[in-house]
C-alpha cells in the first residue's frame, strides 16, 4: 500500500533556531542560526519551527537590520561528498538502488533549497515584510521535503550523505550575494524553474518502476515549488518596477552576468504559467525548445 503522504507541512512545536552573534533574536537572525545549523534533520526542525513562530506572530522579522556574514556558510555535515556534476553517473531506476540514488539527488537538493531560502531571509535587508514571510514558508515547504526524502530513503535503507552530490544550486547563491534583483532573477525563477520541468519525467519512471511511494513525495514536491517560483516571479517583477526596469531585459542581462546555465527543453509549460511566467516568456521557451505554437500548454485564453 502506497504511504499517505500529508498535504502540507505542520509546523514542530515552536522552538525558534539559535541566534548567532550579537544581534537581538528576531526572525531574521534565527534564519541565520538555521542556516549555520550543520545537522540536515535539525536545520529542518529549526526552520519549520521558525515559520511557525512567526506565523504566530512570537518573533519580529526587523526588516532593517543588517547582519555581517559569518564564515563558511552554509551549515552542512561532512557528508555527501560533494564532486563536480560530471562525476555522477546516470541513475538505473529498474534498480533499488538506482532508485536510493535518485532520492539521495533530490534530497540534496532540498537540503540546498532550504539553505537558499534561508539565506534570502537573512542577507538582504531593506525587503517588505512580505518579502521575509515568503522565503521563510518556501524555507519550512523545502525542509519538509527534505524530511519526507529522508524517510523514504531510510525505507531503502540509505541515509542522506551516503552518496555523493554536486554544490550547484549553493554556487548560484554565492554569485548572487551582493544583489537580491539576481537572487530572485537566477535561483527560484531560473534554477527551481529547471525543477517543474524535471519533475514530471523523473515521476513517469518511479511510476514505471512501480514505486508509487516515491512518485507521490514527487507530487507534493511540484505542487509546492509552483508556489516558491511564483514567490520567486512576484519579487523579481516587485524589484523591477520599483527600479524602473524592464523585466525581460533585466533578466537576460542578468542571466548573462552571473552566468546562468542556459534553458533546454523539454519544459513544463503548464506548471511554468501556474508559476507566474508570462506568455513572452513562454513564447520564448517555445523557441528555445524547438516547438510551434500549438504544442505548448492551452494558455486559457482564446484570440
Amino acid at each position: 500500500m502506497m504511504p499517505a503522504v500529508s498535504p502540507a507541512p505542520s509546523a514542530p512545536s515552536a522552538r525558534s533556531a539559535p541566534a548567532t552573534g550579537s544581534p537581538p533574536l528576531c526572525a531574521r537572525t534565527a534564519a541565520l542560526g538555521a542556516l549555520r545549523e550543520a545537522d540536515p534533520a535539525t536545520k529542518a526542525s529549526a526552520t519549520r519551527a521558525l515559520y511557525a513562530a512567526v506565523l504566530d506572530g512570537s518573533l519580529p522579522c526587523p526588516a532593517d537590520l543588517e547582519l555581517d556574514e559569518p564564515p563558511e556558510l552554509p551549515g552542512r555535515p561532512a557528508r555527501p561528498e560533494l564532486v563536480e556534476p560530471r562525476k555522477l553517473g546516470r541513475r538505473n531506476m529498474q534498480s533499488p538502488q538506482g532508485r536510493a540514488v535518485l532520492l539521495h539527488a533530490l534530497a540534496h537538493i532540498e537540503f540546498n533549497a532550504i539553505n537558499l531560502a534561508l539565506d534570502a531571509v537573512w542577507r538582504f535587508p531593506g525587503m517588505p515584510a512580505a518579502f521575509y514571510t515568503d522565503w521563510l514558508k518556501v524555507a519550512a515547504e523545502e525542509a519538509y521535503h527534505f524530511s519526507l526524502l529522508s524517510a523514504r530513503l531510510a525505507e531503502y535503507g540509505h541515509a542522506y550523505g551516503d552518496f555523493p552530490a554536486h554544490d550547484g544550486l549553493w554556487d548560484m547563491c554565492e554569485r548572487t550575494r551582493g544583489d537580491v534583483l539576481a537572487r530572485m532573477a537566477l535561483v527560484p525563477r531560473t534554477l527551481e524553474a529547471r525543477g517543474l520541468d524535471a519533475s514530471p519525467p523523473i515521476r513517469a519512471r518511479l511510476q514505471q518502476a512501480g514505486d508509487h511511494a516515491s512518485a507521490a513525495i514527487l507530487d507534493v514536491i511540484l505542487r509546492d515549488e509552483i508556489g516558491h517560483v511564483l514567490i520567486g516571479n512576484r519579487w523579481f517583477r516587485h524589484l523591477c518596477d520599483n527600479g524602473g526596469l524592464d523585466s525581460h531585459v533585466t533578466y537576460t542581462r542578468l542571466a548573462e552576468q552571473y552566468r546562468a546555465p542556459k534553458l533546454r527543453g523539454p519544459f513544463n509549460f503548464e506548471a511554468r504559467r501556474d508559476a507566474g511566467f508570462d506568455e513572452a516568456e513562454l513564447a520564448e521557451l517555445t523557441a528555445l525548445a524547438g516547438l510551434d505554437g500549438e504544442q505548448t500548454a492551452p494558455s486559457g485564453t482564446t484570440d
